[in-house]
């Protein structure tokens, strides 16, 4: 079977996607600054679709060499955007290693030393140098602590004790839940709602933008990375869609106030809520669409439904019965009556549209675009952790894992286009099993499937759900098609890696400034996602880049 109705989904987005007008128009010209329009990203007078990386570890490495070596090896591939993490806060100031801001009984002290924002500063200037762009997140809606239980989404053997270096996993970067602890709170949305916790978080932004305002090396601030109502500690009942969606305004127009050279964007997973009540509703223009590019047809764009969704599961679903049938290994799921099979309940697709569409995690990504100072919007690709439709029976686990996320991919791609913004893919990634001891979801501080380390979780995938070397490779090269095919303006991997970074010790943290301790060398951090000494992967990304670059 070819890649799980890759051909049927590519097609269906003639009849779904196009460009349609903006609420916010941005004019294109010969600014330095990236700038976003209906039409996508420019700079410097040319239009600008890429493919990225995401670094969030970035402005932890001890050496300057290493941060040099890493900008340099991701130019030479084509790569234009990398995606960081612009803060790095902590609860108790450590004896060595970057940190950037000091959260502590309600108050906040920014560290503007050597091993704090001058790190961050060294990241632009040399980003810059190497002539690449940088998406700058101001925080992570996860920071689980080990050994707390949750009454959140969570249970507690999720949040199981193993020691990891400092700032080697993304979401021990403080964040969210850091403010919420620190401020004396309780629930995960009170950093939404709280006026001194906002009051605090403003405060950290503003130091952030003014002291990067005028540099053209950054691309966009992207308020956080996969806000939601739900973390590792608890939500209060009373955080829905319009919770989420008023922070997004309320910070975007705060940095619009002090800084009219850069982009705001949404770092949000994408999720939808298509019956939801908007704030920012999109509403019907009259206006002609865009004139195609050259060679492309003009399309007619249609908002995205939830029984659209269920109508392109059903279509998928019958396709991939087809060929399996064809192939002579179909799955059969009724019973058998006078020598013929009669389909049973198990064969329908769910009527549910799933949490990533029904505004359960607290996010509605097409009423966030649609604010005024959002320059564009964004989603991502993780399906080892989030379910983007039912599981197909007639496919493997890694074949349902990239066939439901070409669709979600499509279905980003068209809910944006109804805004009339561009939509980035800011972070896609399939765990491998040759990485699998090294995965540790978002939500954990811990690998659940790491040998050696008595996890007291009972592993409910086995090893073969998870894609060898050969399918990560066709499903990165899918996702990259499948982006630009949707008219994506940039497609963002997660996460780069290296062999060659300096360390100083595997038991604290990568940086250890201004240390007498001996030095080795050592992997980049890996959650599960690096793609240190993966040729294959680095070839994929550099082509991928080029048919971005051929098609802007």
């Amino acid at each position: 079977m070819k890649l799980f109705s890759y051909l049927w989904l590519l097609t269906s987005i003639v009849s779904c996607l196009a460009a349609a007008a903006s609420r916010t128009v941005s004019k294109r010209g010969s600014s330095s600054f990236v700038s976003s329009s209906k039409d996508g990203f420019s700079v410097n007078g040319s239009s600008l679709r890429f493919v990225g990386t995401n670094l969030y570890w970035l402005p932890t490495l001890e050496s300057n060499d290493d941060i040099w070596n890493m900008l340099k090896n991701i130019s030479d591939t084509g790569i234009k955007v990398v995606r960081i993490w612009a803060f790095n806060d902590v609860e108790i100031i450590p004896e060595s290693g970057t940190w950037f801001q000091l959260v502590q009984n309600g108050t906040t002290t920014i560290n503007d030393g050597p091993n704090g924002l001058q790190k961050l500063d060294t990241v632009i200037q040399m980003a810059e140098q190497q002539g690449l762009y940088v998406i700058m997140s101001l925080t992570n809606n996860w920071n689980p602590v080990p050994n707390t239980t949750s009454t959140g989404t969570a249970t507690p053997d999720v949040l199981a004790s193993v020691t990891f270096p400092r700032n080697t996993l993304s979401n021990d970067y403080g964040g969210m839940d850091l403010y919420v602890r620190q401020f004396g709170l309780q629930d995960h949305d009170d950093f939404y709602t709280n006026d001194n916790i906002l009051t605090a978080f403003q405060n950290y932004t503003k130091q952030i933008v003014l002291r990067y305002v005028n540099s053209p090396a950054v691309f966009s601030w992207e308020l956080a990375n996969d806000a939601r109502c739900n973390s590792t500690i608890s939500t209060s009942p009373t955080c829905t869609t319009q919770t989420i969606t008023k922070w997004h305004a309320v910070m975007a127009a705060f940095i619009a106030s002090l800084d009219s050279n850069h982009i705001v964007s949404a770092g949000t997973s994408g999720f939808q809520c298509t019956d939801c009540p908007k704030l920012y509703p999109v509403t019907p223009t009259a206006s002609p669409t865009p004139s195609p590019a050259p060679g492309k047809k003009r399309r007619n764009v249609t908002p995205l439904t939830k029984e659209q969704i269920l109508r392109q599961r059903a279509e998928s679903r019958r396709q991939n019965r087809a060929a399996a049938k064809r192939a002579g290994n179909l799955k059969e799921d009724g019973v058998m009556i006078r020598g013929r099979w009669v389909s049973t309940a198990t064969r329908e697709v769910s009527s549910s549209i799933g949490p990533t569409m029904d505004g359960s995690s607290g996010v509605d990504s097409q009423d966030i675009l649609n604010i005024p100072n959002i320059g564009f919007g964004s989603f991502q690709v993780f399906p080892d952790q989030n379910t983007y439709a039912p599981d197909d029976p007639n496919l493997t686990p890694v074949q349902n894992k990239i066939n439901s996320s070409l669709a979600w991919i499509q279905q980003s791609a068209q809910s944006a286009a109804v805004v009339g913004k561009p939509v980035v893919l800011n972070a896609f990634g399939l765990v491998t099993q040759s990485n699998l001891n090294n995965f540790v979801p978002f939500n954990m501080t811990y690998a659940p499937y790491a040998s050696g380390t008595g996890n007291i979780v009972a592993r409910q995938s086995a090893p073969t759900d998870y894609a060898d070397n050969s399918e990560q490779e066709q499903g990165y090269s899918s996702f990259l098609s499948m982006g630009n095919s949707a008219g994506l303006a940039g497609v963002i991997q997660y996460q780069w890696g290296s062999t060659d970074v300096t360390q100083s010790s595997s038991a604290i943290q990568l940086d250890v400034t201004n240390s007498s301790s001996p030095t080795t060398i050592g992997d980049s951090p890996n959650d599960g996602y690096s793609i240190a000494n993966n040729p294959a992967i680095q070839q994929i990304l550099q082509q991928g880049a080029q048919a971005m670059a051929t098609d802007s």
